[in-house]
């Protein structure tokens, strides 16, 4: 039977419980969807309980980002969960995960200094503060993230890297609507009209991936054909496109090896954002 807990002490308490076995943690924000549940059989895979937080953090939105419209579910996503298998979901108030304003808070350096850090002053600080503090709460022995915001996962690696927690992080590949948008609690924001344009947001993203796998070796002539694309099948406008390094996340002018590709674009009442990772030198570029 799935447990519920809104307060730290009660989910210390149920997992307390259950010493000895291993646990799989799935941090969300809720809304949850079948990506989110992809993450959940990842979590089945690796850990004897999984635990699903839901949680909507106000320390990664800025100021004029959708924080007030962001949507929420409680009840619909405790029975998804429930359908799906968890075994303890946690979901406190804000007043629980942060009852006095943080007098210490975590800063990034390189990692944040490029795509949604520079776009969202403060936002990768706010992930990685709830993160460790989701990780002190529950424990975890392994925990799952999507690969769809493959930045965060890639700087919460290293935050667990940097503060020694004995986790293993677990990236899963982006699960994708049938017309290949990638799945995110944000499409609800989406009118009729722009959910049927944001397909070719993927569009774009595989045409760059070809062209790099044909040879094409200019970034900044593949940026121009993605952002065409993009322009002539969207009402949508691109907040950014960039192509770095994998797995360094240097910016590369011309590219010569391994590469991800990222990009966001804004449509009137949310931001989308997606990415692809290039293997030069694999044959499996099938991600999409």
């Amino acid at each position: 039977m799935m447990k519920t807990a809104s307060t730290i002490e009660e989910v210390r308490s149920i997992l307390k419980e259950k010493k000895g076995r291993s646990i799989a943690l799935v941090p969300t924000m809720g809304y949850l969807h079948e990506g989110h549940m992809a993450l959940v059989e990842a979590a089945r895979q690796k850990g004897d309980i999984v635990v699903v937080s839901i949680f909507v953090n106000p320390l990664q939105f800025g100021p004029d980002e959708d924080l007030d419209s962001y949507p929420r579910d409680l009840e619909r996503d405790l029975e998804i969960c429930r359908a799906h298998g968890v075994d303890v979901v946690f979901h406190p108030a804000e007043t629980e995960m942060y009852p006095k304003k943080p007098e210490l808070l975590l800063t990034l350096e390189t990692m944040a200094s490029i795509l949604d850090g520079v776009r969202r002053p403060g936002h990768f600080e706010g992930v990685v503060t709830v993160v460790n503090k989701l990780f002190n709460i529950i424990r975890p022995d392994h925990a799952v993230f999507g690969e769809k915001d493959r930045q965060q996962l890639m700087i919460i690696k290293r935050m667990a890297e940097d503060f020694n927690h004995d986790i293993e992080i677990i990236g899963v590949p982006t699960e994708r609507e049938s017309d290949g948008l990638a799945k995110s609690s944000r499409n609800v924001n989406l009118s009729d009209v722009e959910r049927e344009e944001a397909p070719a947001i993927n569009e774009a993203l595989m045409m760059g991936r070809d062209l790099i796998l044909d040879g094409v070796t200019d970034a900044a002539s593949i940026k121009e054909r993605i952002e065409a694309h993009i322009m002539d099948h969207t009402s949508g406008t691109i907040d950014d496109l960039q192509i770095f390094t994998h797995p360094d996340l240097n910016p590369v002018q011309t590219i010569e090896g391994n590469a991800i590709i990222f990009i966001a674009v804004k449509f009137e009442k949310t931001r989308l954002i997606d990415n692809v990772m290039v293997m030069k030198n694999d044959q499996n570029n099938d991600e999409r």
